[in-house]
């Protein structure tokens, strides 16, 4: 049968959207009788209470989600989220990606590096009719006015330099929300396994199941001695949450209820078929074809040299992993018709519009209009922007736009160049020199502009400003830019400040000269792209608020698409159909670890673990029974009387119905009574195409099971001033 079948039988059936929704804290009574379908047992004004556990216990890293596990601000989160930490701690010396890093003690735990942050969000108010207020007619000026009530908020918000304050827009403009968060700011690093462990299966097992994927790692949160955020200090002592979350060492069986709390970065189920084809014809195909070469390149100059695979390990981590994703989106089009089943529920909508007679009829095929404007003006200035992609470069236009944005007043500033920016900015900056390497940014550097000579759409000032009109005059180009800039060094880029615009136009470093030469033709197209976002800003919201109307007369779900902000999703411990003839169990075990061991990256799993499995030290890990018995459960659509009767051994992963994606990364797995007993890290490859849509029979989510990292920290690695740290509960 194929996929596409399936999913025409869901929406034709009662399992339509399933356990699909990344819900607003907020919104949890209103699905109360929901999650207790699901079996939840902990109370939904309790979840939409973000001062009470656990959801004041869940935090944000700015690009992952993770959650406090002590009293004394011990953090878990996944590997890969904290990459970064472990990529900074790492030399040729004492290479803690390879090798793996544990404190055995506070004193022993180094900073997560200076940019590393942890967000904890205390509060999220609806301010949609603040920001709405006197909006011009005009569309430039009318996302001038959005952004201006937005940065009011937001500056009041922020009386107190501990917080971070953010208006984030939800359903497309039709509401908006303050979130207010707490900033830590010194995060250090405490535990993490090496990444033959985290990273277990590498880029061949990503997105894939079944998993043997040790993802995860814990960090510590640092304030002063007043309690308050501090920036690193030897002298700052832990943090002390307001909560923690509890650690079930008896974890969760198939058919359970889970609930997951965390910050999904996108999803784009609202948006129209005339968008995802676009996504899928040209958007996605494009950037598949650029992160590969880049992937490629880099690979290659990491290869010949350490230092560069340690430096861009990072970047190559997140890179992959796009580049698969993209891989599974495209796939995920030719195997599912998405857009066949868009465009149906589409005309269905348009079919019901038209029996409102007040509606206007007219509102689909304006927003239609403006999004083939939008489309063009991206595939126009693609080329053209990654033609500007040396990081040496990106900090050139950030520094001289710091410079023209510092003649106005803070509050007419761009958002990012605001006096509240400035410690974020000094940061990235400072960045630059962890994930930068000359010889590889200029390779990469070249490949784009490269690229951008190859087609047709010209930009007359860049192509002024470097002087050459064919690829092969780029390298002696280029290498002339490396020799002669100072950016390179950080106290000179850091200098670069506090200088006027006077400095930075009769400056002769190349970088800063090509910034300068560059700059009235990025604002020309910034304006073009904020006068676009003015009228889809009035359009976008008009056709939102229609759709809503048209979910809530079918009695479907109401939630927004993903936008960074704290969500909640639930579902139940749950294998699927992959395919003809092959149903997928919800749990792995250690034994499938040594299966896939080949003693070659990716399958290089420690020695030190494959000993533990072979001699089965399970300890007290060990499951005898992870499903109910025969005849008691049955899977949602399709049999699981293949399920094994005992299970004899430790659980590694395990899959899950919650609606997750990006940012879900690190997110806590809660059974029903919100004990922790599961990281979020992953998705299979069929369910990939939920970020644009969600079909309840294939979409699983991928979680590190806590029983195995107890059993990492217990048998393995000896980490036992950590396992005194948690509190651990049983059934």
């Amino acid at each position: 049968m194929r996929i596409a079948l399936v999913a025409a039988l869901v929406l034709s059936s009662g399992f339509a959207y399933g356990d699909e929704g990344q819900w607003q804290p907020y919104q949890m009574p209103s699905i109360a009788e929901k999650l207790e379908q699901r079996g939840i047992k902990i109370p939904a004004k309790q979840l939409a209470d973000l001062s009470q556990y656990p959801m004041n216990a869940v935090v944000s890293l700015g690009y992952c989600t993770a959650s406090f596990v002590s009293p004394q601000g011990l953090v878990v989160t996944n590997h890969h989220c904290a990459y970064r930490a472990i990529q900074y701690n790492s030399k040729s010396e004492h290479n803690y990606l390879e090798n793996g890093f544990l404190a055995k003690t506070k004193a022993d735990e180094p900073s997560a590096g200076p940019n590393e942050r942890l967000y904890i969000t205390e509060a999220v108010t609806d301010v949609t009719t603040q920001v709405m207020a006197n909006l011009s007619e005009d569309p430039l000026a009318r996302y001038e006015d959005i952004q201006t009530n937005s940065k009011a908020l937001v500056k009041d918000c922020e009386a107190d330099d501990n917080y971070r304050c953010e208006v984030n827009s939800f359903h497309n403009g039709l509401e908006f929300y303050l979130t207010k968060q707490l900033i830590i700011r010194d995060v250090r690093l405490v535990y993490a396994p090496p990444e033959s462990v985290g990273g277990y299966g590498g880029d061949i097992d990503n997105y894939e199941y079944p998993r043997h994927s040790g993802d995860f790692s814990f960090l510590r949160a640092y304030v002063g001695k007043d309690g308050k955020p501090a920036t690193y200090s030897k002298d700052n002592v832990p943090f002390t949450p307001k909560s923690f979350v509890k650690v079930n060492a008896d974890g969760v069986k198939a058919g359970d209820g889970v609930f997951v709390a965390g910050y999904p970065g996108s999803t784009s189920r609202y948006r129209m078929t005339s968008e995802l084809k676009f996504a899928s014809d040209w958007l996605y195909p494009t950037y598949a074809s650029r992160y590969q070469l880049q992937i490629d390149t880099i690979n290659a100059m990491g290869a010949k040299n350490q230092d560069v695979a340690i430096k861009y390990a990072g970047t190559m981590a997140s890179m992959e992993n796009r580049m698969k994703k993209l891989n599974g989106l495209l796939d995920g089009f030719k195997a599912t018709d998405i857009v066949g089943i868009k465009q149906a529920r589409e005309n269905d909508f348009l079919t019901w519009l038209k029996q409102d007679k007040s509606a206007n009829q007219a509102l689909v095929t304006e927003l239609q209009s403006l999004l083939s404007t939008q489309h063009q003006q991206l595939q126009g200035s693609y080329y053209f922007s990654n033609a500007q992609s040396s990081a040496l470069l990106d900090a050139a236009k950030s520094l001289y736009r710091l410079a023209k944005e510092k003649q106005k007043s803070d509050d007419k500033r761009e958002q990012g160049y605001q006096e509240r920016d400035m410690k974020m900015f000094t940061a990235k900056l400072e960045r630059i020199d962890s994930s930068f390497e000359a010889s590889v940014d200029k390779v990469l550097w070249q490949q784009d502009l490269s690229a951008y000579l190859a087609q047709p759409l010209k930009e007359a000032a860049l192509d002024k400003a470097l002087g050459i009109t064919s690829a092969a005059q780029l390298d002696a180009k280029l290498a002339s830019f490396y020799q002669a800039t100072e950016l390179s060094d950080q106290a000179k880029r850091l200098a670069w400040m506090n200088a006027d615009v006077a400095a930075f136009e009769a400056s002769s470093d190349p970088f800063i000269a090509l910034a300068v030469a560059l700059y009235d033709a990025n604002m020309a197209q910034e304006k073009a792209e904020k006068r676009l976002e003015g009228e889809l800003s009035v359009a976008r919201p008009a056709y939102m608020k229609a759709v809503i109307a048209y979910n809530q007369a079918n009695n479907w779900p109401v939630y927004p698409d993903a936008n960074g902000t704290l969500r909640i999703t639930y579902g139940m411990v749950d294998g699927y159909q992959s395919k003809d003839a092959l149903y997928k169990q919800p749990f792995t075990r250690l034994e499938g670890i040594v299966a896939k061991h080949t003693g070659v990256e990716p399958f290089n799993a420690p020695s030190k673990l494959v000993d533990a499995i072979n001699a089965k030290r399970y300890g007290s890990h060990k499951v005898d029974s992870l499903y109910p018995e025969p005849g008691t459960w049955v899977c949602r659509l399709f049999s699981c009387l293949g399920a094994p009767e005992k299970f004899g051994s430790v659980p590694v992963n395990f899959l899950s119905s919650v609606d997750t994606t990006g940012g879900n990364s690190g997110s806590p797995v809660f059974n029903a009574k919100g004990d922790l007993v599961g990281l979020n890290f992953d998705s299979t490859y069929e369910a990939i195409t939920k970020d644009w849509f969600f079909n309840p029979t294939i979409t699983r989510a991928v979680h590190v099971d806590f029983r195995y990292i107890l059993w990492m920290m217990d048998e393995v690695d000896n980490a036992d001033n950590l396992i005194a740290e948690l509190e651990l509960v049983r059934n």
